[in-house]
């Protein structure tokens, strides 16, 4: 029995340890699909990317272009979106400013996730000094007021779009060092994990082949539900003069142009304030969808 149980350990880690099947990859995928609010995020998601990507074609008008003579004109055939203060076509700024939202939501995203999940994993897998280094850094970010925070950060390195989304991506890293660190913390006593240690696997080989892809769903979902705050969060710092400078068409920097002009020519204001708001929602929709299909608890409901 000694002499075989190496290799039933052994195979039970080999089997943990692989990445997914593609059967069960698929299967996932299909039940995010049949979801409605998955089907809506996606779709939004999906269309933001197109704008983002093909906006130099699409846009009508060139979104950079002034046109004095007709500033301010209420939407038309001409202009369906109407014009804002410089006579630029509002549809066409839109359009074009979709790609700042995605470069937002990319930069911020990738700054948290993998600030927060290198730090998380140290903390959770070293433990003792580190832990207590990690997670004190940790607590002193999570004190301050999330905007207060990256305040803070664009007044130290600048205010520019580059800036606010690298401020908005740090001041993201604690949310994911302290997921990432309690999830660990769980994962890392697992049989499969032992048995790894017990064959003479190195720590990082532990962390990356192991324990992360059993920590990837949660990171997942994690992440869609922050997108929408870093598009908010970019809007807000471009709106007090922050983010985005002009003349960008970032829509949090559009809506701060236009303020002066809601009660008279409404339509520049809603514009950007509608874009913001229909991307946001469709980012949340997309991850609730996420989130209830790679919840454990809800793959046990449905087995």
């Amino acid at each position: 029995m000694d002499k075989q149980s190496p290799v039933i350990v052994d195979t039970a880690l080999k089997l943990d340890a692989e990445a997914m099947p593609e059967e069960q990859k698929f299967r996932i995928l299909k039940l995010i699909i049949r979801k409605r609010s998955a089907q809506i995020g996606g779709s939004v998601a999906f269309l933001l990317l197109i704008c983002a990507i093909f906006g130099k074609f699409l846009t009508p008008y060139d979104p950079f272009e002034l046109d004095t003579i007709n500033r301010l004109q209420p939407p038309s055939w001409q202009h369906i979106m109407g014009t804002d203060e410089q006579g630029r076509d509002v549809f066409s700024r839109i359009i074009f400013g979709s790609r700042y939202t995605v470069q937002i939501m990319l930069l911020t995203s990738t700054i948290a996730t993998l600030g927060g999940t290198l730090l998380g994993m140290l903390a959770a897998y070293f433990g003792k000094w580190v832990d207590l280094l990690i997670m004190q850094l940790v607590d002193i970010m999570l004190s301050f007021p999330y905007i207060l925070l990256v305040l803070a950060i664009v007044a130290i390195i600048g205010p520019n779009l580059m800036n606010a989304m690298v401020a908005i991506g740090i001041a993201g890293i604690a949310g994911f060092a302290r997921l990432t660190r309690s999830t660990i913390l769980t994962v890392r006593e697992e049989n499969f994990v032992q048995a790894e240690r017990a064959l003479g696997a190195s720590d990082i080989r532990i962390m990356t082949h192991t324990i992360f892809p059993n920590i990837l769903a949660q990171l997942v979902v994690f992440l869609t539900l922050r997108m929408p705050i870093s598009v908010l969060s970019a809007a807000s710092l471009s709106f007090i003069g922050l983010g985005a400078q002009p003349p960008l068409p970032e829509w949090g920097a559009m809506l701060v142009n236009s303020r002066t002009f809601i009660t008279t020519s409404s339509w520049v204001v809603w514009a950007p304030g509608m874009s913001i708001f229909i991307v946001v929602l469709g980012i949340n929709l997309l991850g609730n969808a996420i989130r209830d299909v790679l919840d454990p608890r809800e793959s046990m409901n449905r087995a």
